[in-house]
């Protein structure tokens, strides 16, 4: 049966979804009546691939796993922006280490698939690995196999190749159909084999992406029943543009009347029963284009200004007031656009403000979300709520919403406050005789709740936020956060007289009338902890309070033995018990303690594979009594011993060409026009769809030749390069439509716009170079055209806008009509390890020397970088630079390494960065604003010989570089996962 449904709200910058969520053929559909019967308790256990059936149904408070109710907490990860399949492991461990219980993975379709018919799940492509992997960290998974995924991508993820077959992409016309059938088959094959319905994995949720306002509902329902017919019985759900709404955002301050899906086509509006509340994407950050865009050259360190652990809890948590229970974080991790997968919006970096930047390390922003991950996740009560009545706090720039569980009876209150000031206001919460009075810092939101049972006691109400509630052992700990230095509180009822001890100085309490009122400034001495015996309570409370610092530092872990809370390491991985100890591992990036909270009967601990010497806290926790280490010095390397070699032999008229493709086709399969008298020069035409494209065409006459016209489509800062007769005759770029600084433009001609979209976006310009007087001239010439195209744009558009022509679309003189018989030559065949989208047809790249190992020593001479200032040459084209290092960071350390270049920025020239063969970005030395870019452990050998190479393509107008070019240690912990070289073959 289909489920559909409206979602009535979203997050700030967040697009309004309409989706519609499919029920698992392993349960009947939920009847309005479900709630009813599925209480308020704990969460199922963290999953596992354990091979016994599990029942996955929603209603319209919750999923529904195994009769217990789940709040949904993915983190999104691109495994195919982590070229290091042994680092996958590290990204998934830190996602569910960071409060996240499950992890949503997008399967990009021009990943995978390097010809029509053919896919790749092997090596850096093995999605059997990552759905393993993800199981093996106790992670659900939602998984994405678009089709279309979207902007970020090249062609929103659809394959190159699609682009010259018959068929509209994201149509239901059958020609497209069939590759789309082609594509779910062999993802659904893997997919199929880790449904956690059959107990063979962690898949939980299955999600097709390719639905706008445009798309047919054939369409939408021929990709369904192609899912389900392949065996998915997951639920099911897809992403639209809401109807009702267009494409606004609504005011999240609002909250919705009704917030859920709706199923059953065929039934009345009455007897829809309504189902959970999916937020599908909640925007963690933000793609940085060239040039920076709004953010200039401050770039990603702007974005994570704005999208800020305020900007985390605002948003969030007002999501949660809305009674969202299945959230998304895009991204947890967001990684590098490695080859040429970026989309025209992003530069190299994919670092979009995750809570784990592009080098896999800890940001501020982290703090708040294992907030409110571990909320979520230790606190039931959040996954079955009610809109309360109205609460106004006495200063009108607060909005309160106020919400309860019909099973509990708690109440939960989120505060949110969007001026640019703090603001201290107080409100009347259930549970208080008195007014509580709250601070909210500028443009932030805080949720503090009353009348919420902790274990066998009853909190009336705190100012704090709970963050993780756990029984551990014998007694029940509750851990509260704020802000630091704020003076918190939390209210017990305690019928009996209670005994209570202060372990740490910071706390005070107070016992009135039952009522137990601890206070604690937080953050003052770290942890502050208070334990509460006895008072009409058979079990012990330990009450922990943490500012964002030291919450930062605590890891709730839940195992087969039991629950674990661990305080101090900067990460823990695995938690693993066994008869009376445990063993711990995890990463240390500065001298720390380590306090354990274990169940009965584990009474030692190793960390990192060494036994620890603990003593038994006050807190009934076992504490080192010797800190942890912070990781050794990492060394590295300075970058010498450089050699280069010009390139770009094409332009030479006597280049021989003969094994290039003719560009002789009159009909296209492109939605560009084919100029009159032809022929086709577009580049999918001929298979070549990724990097660098050479056109040489020969003429016979040039007299009366004043200028030649280049039109081309290349995307945001793509250019051209041309030679007459091996003359160089300019460089022109795409006018600056990234709304960044731009660059030098044009070199040496004028430009125009023409065609869809002009100068925007994707559309065609035009370039005018002047021909030398010398140069026209009767008998034989050759034009060779360089063509530099960039990611592939479908924007919002029709459809069609993804099989717009690439390359050059023709090619006019001024003066002359002279009959050109055109040769086009793009990447060799695609790299079986590396994938079709690494490397392009530069002349350097066909002859492999962007691979690791020994090159043909003709031409290479030694050079020096930076390249002294006698030495820089104005030449336009291709320069080769290549260089060896070696490192040996120990085995016991993570170090995050990057590459830093940096110039004038008014040199205009490009760099792209091979290390080990493997394309790893673009350096646009006079656009920016990128500098450093990581290179993912794997790729690089920290343990070993590497091989740098840089293809520099300088426009002629300025001294080409590259200028400084070093290695730098983003970051190291003592810890990290084993990783494994990737297979990296040279010629």
């Amino acid at each position: 049966m289909v489920f559909t449904r409206r979602t009535f709200g979203a997050l700030a910058g967040t697009a309004v979804l309409g989706l519609a969520l499919e029920g698992g053929s392993t349960a009947a559909p939920p009847t309005a009546s479900a709630s009813r019967n599925v209480p308020t308790g704990r969460p199922p256990a963290p999953p596992r691939a354990d091979r016994r059936p599990h029942s996955v149904r929603h209603d319209r408070y919750s999923l529904i796993v195994d009769g217990q109710r789940l709040v949904l907490w993915s983190g999104e990860f691109h495994p195919f922006r982590l070229p290091s399949p042994s680092l996958w492991r590290d990204a998934l461990q830190k996602i569910r280490a960071s409060g996240h219980n499950a992890v949503t993975v997008p399967v990009v379709w021009s990943h995978h698939s390097p010809a029509p018919g053919r896919h790749d799940f092997t090596g850096v492509h093995d999605l059997d690995l990552l759905l393993r992997t993800a199981a093996e960290e106790s992670l659900y998974v939602v998984l994405r196999p678009g089709p279309f995924l979207g902007a970020d991508l090249d062609a929103g993820g659809l394959p190159g190749w699609l682009a010259a077959v018959e068929g509209e992409p994201r149509a239901d016309e059958p020609a497209y159909l069939r590759h789309v059938d082609a594509w779910l088959t062999a993802v659904d094959r893997i997919a199929r084999r880790h449904q956690y319905t059959k107990g063979r994995g962690t898949l939980l949720l299955y999600q097709f992406t390719d639905v706008s306002g445009a798309s047919s509902a054939a369409y939408r329902e021929h990709l369904y029943a192609k899912v389900r017919g392949d065996g998915i019985d997951v639920p099911v759900f897809h992403k639209e543009l809401d109807p009702a709404s267009g494409s606004a955002a609504p005011d999240p301050s609002v909250p919705p009347r009704d917030r859920g899906l709706y199923f059953g086509a065929a039934a009345t509006e009455r007897s829809r029963p309504r189902t959970a509340g999916v937020l599908a994407e909640f925007p963690a950050g933000e793609a940085v284009p060239w040039g920076g865009g709004r953010h200039g050259r401050q770039g990603h360190e702007a974005v994570r200004r704005e999208f800020d652990a305020a900007y985390v809890r605002r948003v969030c948590l007002t999501d949660v007031a809305n009674g969202l229970t299945v959230h998304n974080t895009r991204t947890a991790f967001g990684g590098t656009n490695w080859g040429w997968q970026g989309g025209p919006s992003t530069i190299t970096s994919y670092d979009l403000a995750a809570a784990h930047d592009e080098a896999r390390l800890p940001t501020p922003k982290l703090a708040a979300v294992q907030q409110i991950g571990n909320m979520l996740r230790t606190v039931p009560d959040l996954a079955k709520l009610h809109r309360a009545a109205d609460v106004r706090a006495d200063d009108d720039r607060v909005r309160v919403y106020h919400l309860t569980n019909p099973d509990t009876g708690s109440h939960t209150y989120v505060l949110r406050n969007d001026a640019d000031v703090e603001v201290t206001t107080s409100l009347r919460v259930a549970g208080s005789d008195l007014p509580v009075e709250m601070t909210v810092p500028p443009r932030d939101a805080r949720l503090m709740m009353s009348r919420l049972r902790l274990g066998e006691r009853m909190m009336r109400h705190s100012t704090a936020q709970p963050m993780i509630f756990l029984p551990v052992g014998s007694m029940d700990v509750a851990v509260f956060t704020g802000p630091r230095e704020e003076l918190v509180e939390v209210v017990l009822e305690c019928p009996g007289n209670p005994v209570t001890t202060r372990l740490d100085p910071e706390p005070a309490w107070a016992l009135d009338r039952n009522l137990l009122r601890v206070t604690a400034p937080l953050g003052r001495g770290g942890l502050s902890r208070v334990m509460v015996e006895g008072g009409g309570s058979r079990r012990p409370l330990l009450l922990v309070f943490a500012d964002e610092n030291d919450a930062a530092r605590l890891w709730p872990v839940r195992t087969r033995k039991g629950d674990f809370l661990v305080y101090g390491p900067s990460l823990v991985r695995t938690v693993t018990p066994h008869e009376d100890s445990v063993d711990l591992t995890g990463d240390v990036r500065s001298l720390t303690g380590l306090e354990v909270w274990a169940p009965g009967g584990i009474g030692s601990v190793t960390w990192n594979g060494v036994r620890v010497r603990t003593t038994v806290s006050r807190a009934n926790a076992l504490v080192a009594t010797r800190r942890l280490g912070p990781p050794p010095a990492v060394e590295l390397p300075a970058l010498t011993g450089w050699h280069r070699r010009a390139e770009n032999p094409e332009a030479d008229p006597r280049y021989p060409d003969g094994g290039w493709r003719t560009a002789d086709r009159e009909s296209s399969t492109s939605t560009t026009p084919v100029p009159a008298g032809g022929p086709v020069l577009f580049a999918d035409d001929y298979g070549f769809h990724y990097g660098d494209l050479w056109y040489r065409g020969r003429f016979g006459d040039a007299r009366g030749a004043a200028a030649v016209r280049l039109s081309y489509r290349a995307g945001p800062q793509g250019l051209v390069m041309a030679w007459l007769d091996g003359e160089p005759l300019g460089v022109h770029r795409r006018p600056d439509d990234t709304g960044g600084t731009g660059g030098t433009g044009d070199t040496g001609g004028t430009g125009d716009t023409g065609g869809p979209g002009g100068a925007g976006g994707d559309g065609e310009v035009t370039a005018e170079f002047p021909v030398p007087a010398e140069l026209r001239t009767p008998g034989a010439h050759v034009l060779a055209v360089l063509v530099r195209p960039m990611a592939r744009d479908v924007g919002s558009g029709p459809a069609g806008a993804y099989k717009a022509a690439r390359g050059l679309t023709s090619v006019a003189f001024e003066g002359a009509r002279p009959a050109v018989e055109w040769r086009v030559r793009g990447a060799v065949a695609p790299d079986p390890v590396r994938g079709p989208m690494n490397n392009g047809g530069l002349y350097g790249e066909r002859k492999g020397w962007h691979l690791p190992g020994p090159v043909d020593g003709e031409g290479w001479e030694p050079a020096a970088l930076p390249v002294p200032e006698e030495d820089r040459e104005a030449r336009q084209g291709v320069t080769w630079y290549r260089t060896a290092f070696t490192l040996d960071v120990p085995a016991s350390v993570d170090a995050s390494i990057g590459l830093v270049l940096e110039d004038d920025p008014s040199s205009a020239y490009r760099a792209q960065i091979f290390l080990n063969g493997w394309n790893l970005g673009l350096y646009v030395n006079d656009t920016g604003p990128q500098h450093t870019f990581v290179l993912p452990n794997g790729v690089l050998r920290t343990r070993g010989e590497n091989t740098l190479a840089l293809a520099v393509l300088s426009d002629g107008t300025t001294p080409a570089g590259p200028g400084r070019v070093g290695l730098k240690l983003l970051g190291s912990a003592a810890g990290g996962t084993p990783v494994q070289d990737v297979d990296s073959p040279g010629r």
